[in-house]
């Protein structure tokens, strides 16, 4: 192809329709991915392993992911009542589906970094 067809191709192109920009839209974010990780690795985690794992994350940071993540059907969040309060979170289905993409973020990272 010449450079006036690859023009006319992306004239009529909108990046906000593509199934990456959705996949975007759910995993953005400084610590999204890091979360999602994190369970993957480690299965279900309480709201405070979260925090020490991460580390660099603010409360109300991590509080407002987990919300992201839960109302996007990523993550599971299941409230104990006791006291004091217990709360874990998990990957759904739809967040264990990512792991393949996750893991191959990991292996690109594994073998391209200095």
């Amino acid at each position: 192809m010449d450079n006036q067809t690859y023009r006319t191709c992306i004239a009529g192109a909108n990046l906000s329709d593509t199934g990456f920009s959705y996949t975007l839209s759910l995993i953005q974010g400084k610590y999204k991915m890091t979360i999602l990780y994190t369970l993957m690795c480690f299965g279900v985690v309480r709201f405070n392993e979260m925090k020490k794992y991460i580390g660099t994350i603010s409360y109300k940071t991590l509080s407002a992911a987990l919300k992201e993540l839960e109302a996007d059907g990523l993550i599971h969040r299941e409230e104990y009542p006791q006291i004091p309060p217990k709360v874990e979170y998990s990957l759904t289905d739809r967040g264990r589906s990512l792991i393949p993409i996750l893991d191959q973020m990991c292996d690109w990272g594994e073998k391209n970094r200095r």
